[in-house]
């Protein structure tokens, strides 16, 4: 019986989730889900002094929000310190490892001779055991590191699922520490024991990983357990050409929760980079699972585009049903300090093919609650005191209406522009100006219907 496909996405908490690891949990996730596979979420936390809660968190409602579900974990790197240190004494007694008890300071006078000779800087094999050869006596006080007793000769080879065929030669790689002086493992190392206790299966995650994986498939080969397949895939640049990253021009996964887009927009967007199927641009999130099969992922950087992925965004706030639109903006409003308005779902309705985000919305659906000020020019062109009658005789009519409903003000504005020889915009634009603060908005008529009757009595009579 053939073992069910395992992926996993590892991030580190030492701060958010940025694109480029989304954007790997996403094709992880979505490999799985194709291949009716399991997917596990690991916290890589063994740089103690840099992860924290607060990061662990945000990792976890990026992925909840991206809707990335996981069938194991989270499970912590932290938690399994005493799995680490066994398989450590495994390999001592195997003769794969061995402990290693330069100071920094020998370390450092070592490389600068390297450097000083042409030479690559690596570790010179000094507590290497090897036949025959005697090792130098233990020095007192000394913490040791573990070291992994990487092959010297031959090649390490793979068939990578993006890049093909990549092979690199031992004599490239040193001897990778796999345990500090703390007894905290190193990254290489606590990755390979993971991924063989948890039976990962394949491996995607960006192409700065390529020069790791020689060690960590040597590690594998000398633990006799499976070796995943693996996939590099190419990094995500910015707009200045270069690669986004959590240091650099990356923007938080919840950052674009804050600013307006929906998880389904960012999941659509985040799958378009460096992934295609045939010139489909716009799918949903089953139609992404049935398409992912490992294959069509570019060799290539892929370039973040903020208007494409404002355009995707458009498309699906006006798929959107705006029930859920109206929840999204009143915690907009909210954070402006505004009440939603009690017809908000309707509201949303009418304005939402005109915004790319729910923020954007919100930057319209404002007016209904909050003051506006129109702008000195569109007073100028708009308010002349040949229309100021107009608007309080259109204003007077409104007052009077028994119901107040998009017909009874459709029909008000036409008796109103009938009484004062004008033609449509010569009296809708300028209401729009008063009542909404610009110039342009959807069919007036609708757009007044929601307001609060005294709210636009009040500001059509400051004419």
């Amino acid at each position: 019986m053939t073992s069910p496909i395992r992926t996993r996405i590892a991030p580190s908490p030492t701060g958010f989730l940025h694109l480029g690891t989304a954007r790997t949990a996403l094709f992880s996730w979505a490999y799985a889900r194709h291949h009716g596979g399991e997917f596990v979420l690991r916290i890589e936390d063994t740089d103690v002094a840099r992860s924290t809660q607060d990061s662990v968190d945000q990792i976890l409602a990026s992925m909840k929000w991206l809707g990335l579900d996981y069938d194991e974990g989270p499970v912590y790197q932290m938690q399994r310190l005493e799995r680490y240190h066994a398989v450590i004494e495994q390999m001592i007694a195997a003769g794969t490892a061995y402990r290693c008890y330069c100071s920094p300071e020998e370390l450092a006078a070592m490389k600068a001779g390297q450097e000083a000779r042409g030479e690559k800087r690596r570790y010179d094999g000094t507590w290497r055991p090897e036949p025959g050869k005697t090792l130098p006596v233990i020095p007192a006080g000394v913490s040791p590191v573990v070291r992994f007793k990487n092959p010297i000769d031959g090649d390490v080879s793979w068939d990578d699922l993006v890049k093909g065929t990549i092979t690199i030669n031992n004599r490239e790689i040193d001897d990778l520490i796999l345990l500090r002086p703390d007894g905290v493992p190193t990254y290489n190392f606590a990755v390979v024991v993971d991924d063989w206790d948890m039976k990962i299966t394949h491996v995607f995650r960006g192409d700065e990983h390529i020069n790791n994986t020689p060690w960590q498939i040597n590690l594998f080969n000398a633990l006799g357990a499976p070796l995943p397949a693996f996939g590099h895939i190419p990094v995500i640049l910015g707009d200045d050409g270069l690669k986004l990253s959590k240091r650099r021009g990356a923007v938080s996964v919840t950052a674009y929760e804050d600013n307006g887009y929906l998880p389904e927009a960012m999941l659509n967007y985040l799958s378009r980079l460096g992934w295609s199927h045939g010139d489909d641009e716009l799918f949903s999130r089953e139609q992404l699972v049935s398409w992912f099969d490992g294959s069509h992922i570019s060799k290539s950087p892929a370039q973040w585009d903020p208007a494409k992925l404002e355009w995707v965004n458009a498309h699906y706030i006006k798929l959107a049903d705006d029930a859920r639109l109206a929840e999204l903006v009143s915690a907009q409003l909210a954070k402006r300090g505004l009440t939603a308005p009690q017809r908000l779902e309707a509201m949303c309705g009418l304005f939402k093919d005109r915004c790319s985000t729910t923020v954007a919305l919100a930057d319209w659906l404002a007016m209904y609650v909050s003051p506006v000020t129109p702008s000195e020019a569109d007073r100028v062109q708009h308010l002349t005191d040949a229309v100021k009658p107009a608007v309080l005789a259109f204003a007077d009519k409104l007052e009077a209406l028994a119901s107040w409903d998009k017909a009874s003000i459709s029909a008000a504005i036409k008796e109103t522009i009938a009484a004062h020889g004008l033609k449509m915009p010569q009296l809708a634009i300028p209401v729009r100006v008063l009542a909404c603060g610009r110039a342009q908005t959807p069919s007036v008529d609708a757009v007044l219907e929601l307001f609060d009757k005294e709210i636009l009595l009040n500001r059509l009579r400051s004419v």
